[in-house]
């Protein structure tokens, strides 16, 4: 199995940043496809970003396309999200993904293709 703990979250004003980190423990973190969801009140858990294996690949959600940007370190094995242009739509639990399979040529978008997860972590945008 593989460990996930997000940190990062906070208090940020309407068009702040924010930069999550994802720590994973293990030593296949490389193996596994990474991706970050978020879930806010009264709505169901949606796609932010993903990244591949080796971080040479990534996608987004349009909701957060120009703004945010996902990277990894294979060698610290960790992932983040940075998070700019905040805005207060952005506001829910953010968490961290790893896949349980890697298919090729797949988006791994949904969170039925995500095997483990982290506790989550808070980000509140104020306006």
């Amino acid at each position: 199995q593989v460990q996930l703990v997000e940190s990062g979250g906070g208090l940020a004003q309407a068009g702040g940043s924010l930069r999550l980190s994802c720590a994973a423990s293990g030593r296949t973190f490389s193996l596994h496809v990474m991706g970050w969801f978020r879930q806010a009140p009264g709505k169901e858990r949606e796609f932010v970003a993903a990244i591949s294996r080796s971080g040479g690949r990534t996608a987004y959600a349009d909701s957060g396309k120009g703004r945010f940007t996902i990277s990894r370190d294979n060698a610290k094995n960790e992932v983040y999200l940075q998070m700019n242009s905040l805005k207060p739509e952005d506001t829910a639990v953010y968490y961290c993904a790893a896949a349980a399979t890697v298919f090729s040529g797949i988006i791994y978008n949904t969170a039925k293709q995500y095997g483990y997860w982290g506790q989550g972590t808070q980000v509140t945008v104020s306006s």
